[in-house]
C-alpha cells in the first residue's frame, strides 16, 4: 500500500467553486450571500453567520473608510475593496461620490501613483512590458475577457504634473475606469486598464528595490513607435468594438499618437481633448457669470504643452462659430510657455505652438528687452478677461498676476487647472483675496476659497459622457465636434443651479454623463450615419447602464 495516498488532499469541485466565487470580485458578495446561496454554492464556513444587506455593508464599510487619518490610506483602503468586491465598491461610491470621488482620482490619485509599488497587491488590468514585444496579439488572444468595450492605457510618462511615474502610472487608467462605471455605467467587466510598460527614467525608482516595473531606461523613437502599433494592431484583432482612451502620455507622443490612430480606432486622448472640453466650458459658464462675450476679450494661456495647444483649439472654435474669421479668433489668443509669451519664429518649439504664436510683425515691440514677454507683461499688454493655467508650476499666479487680472475685468476668470495641488498656479483662497473677492474660479484639484467649495474643473465632467456616447452610437471615431458639443452641454446645466458654481455638483455626475452621451449620439447621427434606435438615443443610453447591485449567482 502506497501510504502517500492518505495524505493526498481531497477534491472537493463544490468547494474549489466557492473559493473562486469569495476571489473573484464580480462575483463576491461578501457577508450578503444569503442562507440560499451559502446552501448551494458551498460557501458555509467560508463567512461569517451574519446575512447582510449591501446598505449595511456599505455603513460599515464609510465607517471604517472614515477612520483612516489620511487620504492615501482611504485610497489603499478603496482599492483593496474594489479587488475583493467591485459591487460593493461602486454601490459605497454611488451613496458617497462626493466625498470618494477625490480618495478614487485627483487628488489623491497622484500619491497612489507615486507609491504604486509599495500598495500592489492583486492583479487588475493588463502590463505589457516592451519585452513582451512580438507576442502582443497572442497575449491578448489568451486572456478571458470577451467583451472588453473600454480601454484606458497609459505608458506612465507623464503622470498629471508628477512626471514620469513608469508602472506606477497603472493608478490613472483604473482610476479614470472606475470614473467610466460610476459615472456612465459602464460594466466594470467591460472595462480595461493598461499599462505599456516601455520603462522609466525616473532615477528613483529604478533604484527601488520595491518597483514592480520594467528595470529599464525607456525605449524611444522606432523602437517605442513599434510597440505601440503592435499594441494597437493587437486590441483591433481581440476588441474590434472597443474604445480606447490614451492617458498621460508625455507632449510629443499624446500628440503623435491621437493623431495617427484616432481614425483606426474609436479613441480620443483625455488629456488633450477632455481637458479642453471641460476648460471650455468652464470659459463658457464663467462668460455668463461676468456678463461679457469672449469674442471680444482677449484669453491667455500659461502652459503650451498638448493641453494647453488643446484647450486653445477648442477655444479657437468656438469663437468662429461666433462669427469671427480664423485671423480674428487666432488674434484673441496669447499663449505663454517656459521662455515666454510665444512669438513665430523665436520661441516656438512645436507645430501645435506655431498655430498660436504671435506674428512675428509684432516682435519689435514685444521683443524690446531682449526676450520674449514674460506672463505679467503679457497681461500687461494683452489685458486677457481669461487666464488659464497648464503649466504644472506651482504657484505661477502670484499676487502681482492675479491684481494684474483683476486690474483690467470686473470680474476676471481665472482658471489654475494644474494638478495634484502641488503642481497648482494658484489656490482658490489667494485668488480670491487678491482680485478683492471679484475672481471667477475653476481649479484642476479640490480647492476651499473663502466662501466655500469651489468648482473642480475636472475631466470627469466630460470623458464619461464622451465613452458612453460613443459607445451607445456606435462611433468608429471619436471627433473634435463632440467634444465642443460636450462642453456646450456641461457649461448649459450649470445654469439652473445656485451660488454662481461653473458645474453642477459631483452628487449630478451620472446626470450629466446622460447628457453629454445623448448629446454625442446627435453628432454620430449627423456627421457619421449613425442610426438611431426605434425607440431613441435617450432608452438606448438607459439600456446601456450598469447599477451595483447583487445579481443572482444560483444555477438552474
Amino acid at each position: 500500500m502506497d501510504n502517500r495516498s492518505m495524505y493526498q488532499p481531497r477534491q472537493n469541485p463544490t468547494r474549489l467553486d466557492a473559493k473562486a466565487i469569495l476571489s473573484d470580485p464580480l462575483r463576491n458578495k461578501g457577508t450578503a450571500f444569503t442562507d440560499e446561496e451559502r446552501d448551494r454554492l458551498g460557501l458555509h464556513g467560508l463567512l461569517p453567520s451574519h446575512v447582510s444587506t449591501m446598505d449595511g455593508q456599505i455603513e460599515r464599510r464609510i465607517a471604517v473608510l472614515r477612520a483612516f487619518s489620511t487620504p492615501f490610506e482611504k485610497y489603499a483602503f478603496l482599492r483593496d475593496l474594489q479587488d475583493t468586491n467591485e459591487t460593493l465598491f461602486y454601490a459605497l461610491l454611488a451613496r458617497h461620490r462626493s466625498e470618494l470621488l477625490p480618495l478614487v482620482y485627483t487628488p489623491t490619485v497622484g500619491e497612489a501613483c507615486v507609491r504604486f509599488s509599495e500598495i500592489y497587491r492583486r492583479a487588475r488590468g493588463l502590463f505589457l512590458s516592451y519585452p513582451l514585444k512580438g507576442r502582443l496579439k497572442q497575449i491578448l488572444a489568451d486572456l478571458p475577457f470577451d467583451e472588453v468595450q473600454v480601454i484606458c492605457a497609459t505608458d506612465g510618462e507623464r503622470i498629471l504634473g508628477l512626471g514620469d511615474q513608469g508602472a506606477g502610472g497603472m493608478g490613472i487608467p483604473i482610476g479614470k475606469l472606475s470614473l467610466y462605471t460610476d459615472c456612465a455605467g459602464i460594466d466594470p467587466a467591460r472595462t480595461m486598464p493598461i499599462l505599456l510598460d516601455t520603462g522609466t527614467d525616473n532615477e528613483a525608482l529604478l533604484g527601488n528595490p520595491l518597483y514592480v516595473g520594467w528595470r529599464h531606461r525607456r525605449v524611444r523613437g522606432s523602437e517605442y513607435d513599434d510597440f505601440i502599433e503592435e499594441f494597437v494592431e493587437a486590441v483591433r484583432e481581440r476588441w474590434p468594438h472597443a474604445m480606447l482612451q490614451w492617458e498621460d502620455f508625455a507632449g510629443p507622443n499624446a500628440v503623435s499618437l491621437l493623431d495617427r490612430y484616432r481614425h483606426r480606432l474609436p479613441s480620443f486622448n483625455d488629456d488633450i481633448q477632455g481637458t479642453a472640453a471641460t476648460a471650455l466650458a468652464a470659459i463658457l459658464a464663467a462668460e455668463r457669470l461676468a456678463g461679457i462675450d469672449l469674442a471680444e476679450r482677449n484669453i491667455l494661456l500659461f502652459g503650451a504643452g498638448a493641453a494647453g495647444c488643446g484647450i486653445a483649439g477648442l477655444i479657437l472654435g468656438e469663437l468662429e462659430r461666433r462669427g469671427l474669421s480664423r485671423e480674428g479668433a487666432l488674434d484673441r489668443l496669447y499663449a505663454v510657455d517656459r521662455d515666454g509669451l510665444l512669438i513665430e519664429n523665436v520661441n516656438v518649439t512645436t507645430l501645435n505652438q506655431a498655430l498660436f504664436a504671435r506674428p512675428q510683425s509684432e516682435a519689435d515691440d514685444w521683443l524690446a528687452s531682449g526676450q520674449a514677454p514674460s506672463l505679467i507683461e503679457a497681461i500687461q499688454r494683452a489685458q486677457p478677461a481669461v487666464l488659464i493655467g497648464t503649466s504644472g508650476q506651482f504657484a505661477a499666479f502670484d499676487r502681482p498676476v492675479v491684481e494684474a487680472m483683476a486690474k483690467h475685468n470686473d470680474r476676471p476668470i481665472i482658471l489654475p487647472l494644474s494638478n495634484p495641488a502641488i503642481r497648482a498656479e494658484a489656490s482658490a483662497a489667494d485668488v480670491q483675496a487678491w482680485s478683492d473677492g471679484r475672481a471667477i474660479i475653476g481649479t484642476g484639484s479640490p480647492s476651499q476659497g473663502r466662501d466655500g467649495t469651489v468648482t473642480q474643473v475636472n475631466n470627469v465632467y466630460i470623458f464619461p459622457g464622451i465613452g458612453l456616447g460613443a459607445l451607445v452610437s456606435g462611433a468608429q471615431t471619436i471627433t473634435d465636434a463632440m467634444f465642443a458639443e460636450a462642453a456646450e452641454c456641461l457649461a448649459s446645466l450649470s445654469l439652473h443651479d445656485d451660488g454662481g458654481a461653473l458645474f453642477p455638483p459631483t452628487d449630478r455626475l451620472a446626470e450629466v454623463a446622460d447628457t453629454i452621451a445623448l448629446a454625442v449620439c446627435h453628432v454620430a447621427e449627423r456627421d457619421l450615419g449613425a442610426l438611431a434606435p426605434l425607440d431613441g438615443w435617450e432608452k438606448a443610453i438607459a439600456r446601456h447602464r450598469w447599477a451595483p447591485a447583487y445579481r443572482d449567482l444560483l444555477p438552474g
